[in-house]
């Protein structure tokens, strides 16, 4: 007997072939996985609710954190290169304030790793930051975490439904949240160095899931909106995102923005990176090189100087005395007998 595709109509027939039992199966799943879903977007019975705009938080006894994530949001004067009001249409964004790891990890599914500082379910329109000090981070960091998971909830908004690679969506939050600063180059360039960056062989990347190598990865994808910026900058990749929204694919996009295909973007992205993130090349072109050319000469004059002292306190230790020493000599005075006597020194 062949098997034949199995389209949404073929319900009936699917459960005469399998079965009503593994019908009630897959509905009982699909019930668990809405129940789910719902639940991420209501606050646990304890929780309590702040409600500003399209804005819901949810805070468990922390109501002056959960005002100041709204002061935030009021704050912010929008998201780079994107609508003013992207995320004020559609649903409600849902903001949960877990105040302990066991409710971050309730309201994730545990899908979030150990090390990480937020999350967004960007279809659902939710977000979950730690208000609690931890790994994760604290509450004097949420300021930023806030950006980047709001960044992912308007791109996709912006978007939809178009499909956006996770480089791009890790890469513009980052790059929307200010994340790739001095101390992020340094992040690379020290990766670089050790041997520890992913290789630069594909703009898809590999989402590793150690700590180290995730972070460097969301790096990289960030310096792909960076090397884009040098480019029209911000103008540049806000016409690139309505091309994209019009066009509906990503690559066409890229095309009649920057005049790129995605294999030649890649091409160019991984010269940029080695360029700018390299670590001879940046210790030739920067202040740091002269900086560290003149330790190295202070230390090396520091060695000749003592080494030179040694040398000195040696010629002295083994140097001869005068001679003859006739301060030191005896005087020789005649005696009574018409002799000499020796006497000492007087």
């Amino acid at each position: 007997m062949t098997s034949q595709p199995i389209g949404l109509r073929a319900g009936s027939r699917l459960a005469g072939r399998v079965g009503w039992t593994r019908v009630l199966a897959i509905l009982l799943a699909l019930v668990v996985c809405a129940a789910s879903a719902a639940a991420l977007q209501r606050p646990e019975a304890d929780g309590t609710t702040l409600v500003r705009g399209p804005f819901v938080v949810h805070h468990w006894g922390a109501p002056r954190l959960a005002a100041r994530i709204l002061e935030i949001i009021e704050e912010a004067s929008g998201l780079p290169a994107l609508p003013a009001g992207v995320l004020a249409g559609g649903d409600p964004i849902h903001i949960h304030l877990a105040p302990d790891e066991a409710h971050f990890d309730s309201l994730t599914g545990g899908r979030a790793p150990e090390w990480g500082a937020g999350i967004a379910l960007p279809e659902a329109g939710v977000i979950v930051l730690p208000a609690y000090a931890s790994r994760r981070g604290g509450p004097q960091e949420l300021a930023r975490t806030l950006r980047h998971e709001l960044a992912h909830i308007a791109l996709h908004r912006y978007l939809a439904p178009a499909r956006v690679p996770r480089w791009f969506h890790e890469g513009y939050a980052r790059w929307a949240a200010g994340e790739l600063d001095w101390e992020a180059g340094w992040q690379l360039r020290i990766a670089f160095l050790l041997g520890r960056a992913p290789p630069l062989d594909s703009l898809t990347l590999d989402w590793p899931d150690t700590e180290a190598e995730a972070r460097i990865a969301y790096l990289l994808a960030a310096s792909t909106i960076e090397y884009l910026t040098q480019y029209g900058g911000e103008r540049g990749i806000a016409l690139l995102l309505e091309r994209w929204k019009a066009e509906g694919a990503l690559e066409p996009a890229l095309w009649r923005t920057y005049g790129l295909t995605l294999p030649q973007l890649e091409e160019v992205w991984r010269a940029h990176v080695r360029r700018r993130y390299g670590w001879l090349v940046f210790l030739s072109h920067s202040v740091v090189f002269w900086a560290f050319s003149a330790v190295v000469l202070l230390i090396l004059f520091g060695i000749r100087r003592r080494r030179d002292r040694a040398r000195m306190a040696i010629l002295r230790a083994t140097e001869p005395p005068d001679d003859p020493a006739y301060w030191l000599e005896a005087e020789e005075e005649p005696d009574g007998d018409g002799g000499v006597e020796h006497g000492g020194a007087r």
